[in-house]
């Protein structure tokens, strides 16, 4: 399949009929609105026309920070037309973050919902979805005439996603125009009708919803958006809408399998395909799936932020793909498995880390030349830092990070940043994160904490402050006291020592 537009804002299918229905937002508050394919068109070109009207000016960044929803498509994909930069944003990091990532990609302009506007920093310009978009959209419907895209070089920035920021400042990844329509000219469509709906609930700062919403439109199908992952809310829509295709990080579909009341009364008797990604998954979760979707064609998702989410496919030869296996490689993606300097042959039981080349490679970190370098190999291949085995087969498992990394419910946690983030506590002399395996979430966050001389501190404390200080997903689930940590013979923790602790410290259950 070869790439068949020029600018990533225009990459929505003209091959179904003008009234065929794009998305369905099935906002929070019980209103639902949908737009067809002319509505899409029509209403993210009014976006790019007064977007321009406000004298932005090719390659100038404009930061999107809101929940999902209708307006944040459309002006993710009115800013491309426009020959702008769409920069979404995790409204889910503290303000001080936010507003570091507003003054790193230089936004002149910040787009968003009422409540999560609050966040970004005053001296730059905002649009409020709530107060300010309908009067922007119709002063430049009035114009009438379609918006012609700007014609983009491939090169060309079309969007900056930035990282979680876990092992320190969130690190902007460039990805051109040719980037991500290499990826959506990859995916192949499932051999189903015209109009198959996909319920995204994942946020679209994120890869995972964002480039499926991409993959939708240009496939001529319907997008079922939630603002929002919550479980009743999730099996509600996918019922009431039919929705045939569910896409999400594996936690969503582990709480959701909770619901067993309400999946019982549900009639999810459309669901024909399941994509999970972003995170490790269970046979154990896999199992369950297949309880309540029969039919269901399950599927274990691999991207990442800076090479896209074309990596996997269907093995040449009609091998059936094992359950856990993140697929064969796609045969338009080159990958290598790398362990002490050396490219891993064939399959060795320890595997390696994944480098590969793509279409959809990223440009580069913004204003990290230094870390871009150390990102990418001399001969262009990304460096994931994500160990991967090989079956005989050929087929590729992940294993873990390559580093201490590990996954919360879909969210990437590094203990070193939470340790930091603790140890600001006037009354935490030392602090030490240890993640333990969480059926629902994957791992979650334990902390052990060494109080400063004569401090008064309970575990609720750490807890509060945590979370008052640092995304959510990254608060430790228990805190454990002690009088001093362990050390290894580097002098440095020895959080092996800690980890056999966690056996006899940590109750089975908790939260979650």
């Amino acid at each position: 399949m070869s790439v068949t537009h020029d600018n990533q804002g225009d990459a929505i299918s003209r091959d179904v009929p003008q009234d065929a229905l794009a998305l369905i937002d099935a906002g929070g508050n019980g209103s639902e609105r949908s737009y067809t394919y002319g509505d899409i068109v029509r209403l993210s070109g009014a976006v790019a026309r007064g977007l321009l009207k406000r004298g932005l000016q090719r390659g100038d960044r404009v930061a999107i920070l809101s929940a999902n929803r209708a307006e944040f498509l459309l002006t993710f994909l009115g800013t491309m037309q426009a020959g702008l930069v769409s920069v979404p944003v995790n409204y889910k990091l503290p303000a001080e973050t936010v507003a570091y990532i507003v003054g790193d990609c230089d936004a002149k302009l910040v787009i968003g919902d009422d409540t999560r506007l609050k966040l970004a920093p005053d001296d730059v310009p905002k649009v409020s979805f709530d107060k300010d978009f309908a009067s922007l959209l119709d002063a430049q419907l009035q114009e009438g005439g379609p918006f012609t895209p700007q014609k983009m070089q491939p090169e060309e920035p079309a969007m900056f996603l930035y990282t979680s920021g876990s092992t320190g400042r969130p690190k902007g990844v460039v990805l051109s125009h040719y980037s991500h329509l290499w990826a959506i000219s990859q995916r192949v469509r499932r051999p189903v009708p015209q109009g198959q709906r996909s319920l995204v609930a994942a946020p679209l700062y994120h890869m995972n919803g964002l480039a499926m919403c991409q993959t939708t439109l240009n496939q001529g199908d319907t997008i079922v958006l939630l603002p929002q992952f919550t479980t009743r809310g999730y099996i509600e829509a996918a019922a009431r809408h039919r929705v045939q295709f569910l896409t999400s990080v594996p936690t969503m579909i582990a709480m959701m399998l909770r619901e067993k009341e309400l999946l019982a009364s549900s009639d999810l008797s459309a669901v024909e395909a399941v994509r999970m990604g972003s995170a490790p998954i269970t046979q154990s979760l896999i199992d369950q799936v297949r309880t309540v979707f029969p039919k269901a064609a399950i599927s274990n998702g691999y991207g990442t932020t800076e090479a896209g989410p074309v990596v996997f496919g269907p093995h040449p030869d009609g091998i059936p793909q094992p359950d856990l296996s993140t697929g064969y490689p796609h045969p338009e993606v080159q990958l290598r498995l790398v362990r002490d300097g050396r490219e891993v042959q064939g399959n060795d039981a320890e595997g390696g880390v994944l480098e590969m080349k793509c279409g959809a490679l990223m440009t580069h970190y913004h204003k990290l030349p230094e870390v871009t370098a150390k990102a990418m190999t001399p001969d262009g291949y990304y460096r994931t830092g994500d160990v991967f085995r090989r079956d005989e087969n050929g087929f590729f498992f992940f294993v873990g990070r390559a580093d201490d990394m590990f996954v919360c419910g879909g969210e990437n946690i590094y203990p070193g940043e939470v340790e930091k983030m603790l140890e600001r506590h006037p009354g935490i002399h030392q602090a030490a994160v240890i993640p333990i395996p969480d059926e629902l979430k994957g791992h979650k966050p334990i902390a052990f904490v060494v109080r400063a001389g004569g401090a008064e501190l309970d575990e609720q404390a750490v807890k509060s402050y945590a979370l008052a200080n640092a995304p959510a997903y990254q608060h430790p689930r228990q805190v454990i006291f002690i009088d001093e940590m362990p050390l290894a013979g580097t002098n440095k923790i020895d959080k092996r020592v800690l980890a056999q602790q966690l056996t006899r410290q940590i109750p089975t259950g908790g939260e979650s």
